[in-house]
């Protein structure tokens, strides 16, 4: 498996380039209001017409946040074969496309420790550059596989908001999921991109 190209590994031994600690000043991050699991999905499904091959995106979220649920909707935006499940007990599935288009490479780093060395040791069978990676509770994990990453964040909504804001503060309330009788699936959604890649993207045509 080939992982994307890092300036990490251009610098010197025992060293690391410095990271970005926020969004780029000029693109500040997108927080919107998902009100339901249909929308959730729908923003996948818009999310995907973003992408491109090498991109990388992380996903945090509480349990049943909705992560897989956005994960579902980017696979049917990319138009990937098989189902987009919860890769918990595989760590990680490729989804190879079925239009041309790049695989989606879905993973769960909840029990990766190293990151990067433990995603090549996963041997999967694509090349991460050609690749859309989706990983879920990777913070802190796999930010080494690329220096331009999309990291989503995904929260209970409180109150009643429902508009949408441009806000780089995503340390917002992580409370339990919303009752089993479905009284309230409203999720904010905190979209931040870093690095060059994303620059210039416009994640706001994702607000409407």
């Amino acid at each position: 498996m080939e992982a994307p190209h890092s300036p990490a590994a251009d610098a010197a031994p025992g060293t690391r380039p410095a990271r970005p600690t926020g969004p780029p000043a000029d693109r500040p991050a997108v927080r919107l209001t998902v009100a339901s699991p249909e929308r959730m999905r729908e923003l996948g499904r818009e999310l995907a017409a973003l992408l491109r091959p090498g991109d990388l995106v992380m996903l945090t979220g509480e349990l049943g946040a909705g992560k897989t649920t956005l994960t579902r909707g980017l696979g049917e935006g990319l138009g990937v074969r098989g189902a987009v499940t919860s890769p918990t007990f595989v760590i990680a599935r490729v989804h190879p496309s079925l239009v041309g288009g790049p695989a989606l490479v879905h993973v769960d780093a909840y029990r990766l420790g190293g990151g990067l060395d433990e995603m090549e040791d996963l041997d999967l069978d694509v090349s991460l550059p050609d690749s859309v990676v989706v990983v879920e509770w990777g913070d802190g994990k796999v930010e080494e596989l690329s220096d331009d990453r999309l990291h989503v964040v995904i929260h209970r909504t409180v109150g009643g908001d429902t508009s949408v804001q441009t806000d780089a503060d995503t340390d917002m309330d992580t409370e339990g999921d919303p009752a089993a009788d479905g009284t309230d699936e409203r999720r904010t959604v905190t979209l931040t991109g870093y690095g060059s890649r994303w620059s210039d993207a416009d994640l706001a045509t994702l607000a409407h």
